[in-house]
């Protein structure tokens, strides 16, 4: 039986698709031999059909995951591991355009915007092979008769679970770490686009990697995510989504086997932009804050909130960068902003733009359906949207922009953290004091000055309140995927 399709994107040509479960170095089917398909978010039509993984699927990803982590992985040097990744990196460079292809294909982003992803992704696959043999404990001393030292560890088999958003960026930003200490993964794709997750299966064992290292699973999250979840030999799950999906997951690693649990949840970041801000600056960031993946991020500035020296000024240059916005066929080259990734994620977002129209907030430009093929939406910008309006509460994770007005920095605070979510934030301003003193008072866990929207490998990324536990990225990560043992050796005679 085949597990891969030949599929063809306008800017690679034909390719060789992977469509089975990467289990133990092999693709296969599922015990159930079920499929779904992927569907293309630009035609609304199905791309192909892939494999699904079951709690049956995970058990068996779990138990080949637990033997190789036992009986070979834990035996692998640091070096070697690093060896891995690094190869792994210089394979999704060589297969740049590949890989940015099958997410335009598959989620809709724009490839231009698609070849960035995968570029980060090769940094952040080096950058944790880089560090797989840098994981080091300490020697604390305590006293003459006892020598101690504290050793850094694998956790053991860590499953994880990536959204649809960002899929290879999630991908790798959840491999890199788990994998550079030492640890095997069950990880399981969104549904909704679980090719470029099959792809990079396919480069995991051209790098060699012992089988069972990586094992991928494409399937639902109510199945095989909430599996994962509550698997009673997973040491550890990660998850990046919706925080109600968190909570779940929470609830689930409580449950079971009280399994260590990392999230990174969903946001609805302010950015602040005051008096005395570069304007034309400033909206290049704003427009990029909320416009950029289509809105689908769950960092985007979808609060801004403008002083109002500058409001009504802000407002028309604003309006006039987001109309110059091209909405459009993802693989088109001048494309910035694609379809949404669903029909439903469409419906969702056409819900919160209704329901702000009857609040009474102002459409400024946009609030339709762009074109009638494909799950686009035209840039939105409501204004003069007061804190209470649902628009302004809730995350719609689309290209929907809501701004509202402030008059002192204090009023710019408050309205800044009057929110459940803390994940990230921005602030405009041309005096630096004005920027650490709001940067310093805003509850998030990113706090961008003059821009937007720029992660980085080595930039710790993870969020305050409702918005996730852990972080991802940077040293910080390794902290998710390691713990500390503590050794003691008595070098005297014994006390008693």
């Amino acid at each position: 039986m085949s597990f891969s399709t030949t599929l063809e994107t306008p800017q690679t040509g034909k390719y060789e698709q992977p469509t089975g479960l990467f289990i133990n170095g092999e693709f296969t089917h599922g015990v159930d031999k079920k499929t779904f398909e992927s569907i293309n978010p630009t035609t609304e039509k199905p791309i192909c059909a892939i494999q699904e993984a079951t709690e049956k699927d995970v058990d068996i990803a779990v138990s080949v995951a637990r033997k190789t982590f036992e009986e070979t992985w834990r035996k692998v040097t640091p070096e070697q591991r690093s060896r891995y990744l690094l190869k792994l990196a210089d394979l999704f460079e060589r297969d740049l355009d590949t890989l940015a292809a099958i997410e335009s294909l598959d989620n809709g982003k724009a490839f231009s915007m698609a070849k960035v992803d995968i570029g980060m992704c090769a940094g952040c696959l080096r950058y944790y092979g880089g560090w797989a043999d840098k994981i080091e404990g300490k020697v604390i001393d305590t006293n003459s008769e006892t020598f101690n030292y504290t050793k850094q560890e694998p956790i053991g088999v860590v499953g994880q679970i990536i959204p649809w958003n960002f899929p290879l960026l999630m991908w790798a930003w959840k491999i890199g770490p788990a994998v550079a200490c030492g640890n095997t993964v069950v990880l399981k794709s969104a549904e909704q686009t679980p090719l470029g997750a099959l792809y990079a299966a396919k480069l995991v064992k051209e790098a060699g990697f012992p089988p069972g290292v990586i094992n991928i699973l494409s399937g639902f999250g109510k199945t095989a995510g909430a599996a994962i979840a509550a698997h009673m030999d997973i040491d550890k799950v990660a998850f990046t989504g919706s925080t109600v999906v968190g909570r779940q997951i929470m609830k689930a690693a409580a449950g079971s086997n009280l399994k260590k649990v990392t999230l990174e949840l969903g946001g609805k970041s302010p950015n602040i932009v005051f008096n005395d801000a570069d304007i034309e600056n400033a909206i290049s960031w704003v427009n990029f804050g909320i416009f950029f993946n289509h809105g689908q991020c769950c960092c985007a500035g979808s609060r801004v909130y403008v002083q109002d020296g500058i409001y009504d000024k802000f407002i028309e240059a604003f309006k006039k960068r987001a109309g110059a916005n091209k909405v459009g066929d993802p693989f088109a080259q001048d494309t910035f902003q694609g379809p949404q990734v669903s029909q439903l994620q469409f419906d969702r977002i056409m819900g919160y733009i209704d329901t702000g129209k009857k609040e009474g907030a102002k459409v400024e430009i946009g609030g339709e359906r762009h074109g009638d093929k494909g799950f686009f939406i035209q840039p939105t910008i409501f204004s003069n949207v007061s804190s209470e309006m649902k628009i302004m509460q809730e995350e719609i994770f689309g290209p929907v922009c809501s701004i509202g007005k402030f008059s002192t920095e204090e009023e710019a605070i408050k309205l800044g953290n009057a929110t459940t979510y803390g994940l990230a934030s921005a602030v405009h301003t041309s005096n630096l004091n004005t920027a650490i003193r709001v940067s310093s008072a805003l509850r998030a866990g990113t706090v961008w000055i003059n821009q937007y929207n720029m992660l980085h490998h080595q930039l710790p990324f993870g969020g305050y309140k409702e918005s996730g536990i852990g972080r991802e990225l940077g040293e910080a990560a390794l902290a998710n995927y390691s713990q500390t043992k503590t050794v003691s050796i008595r070098l005297g005679d014994a006390l008693f």
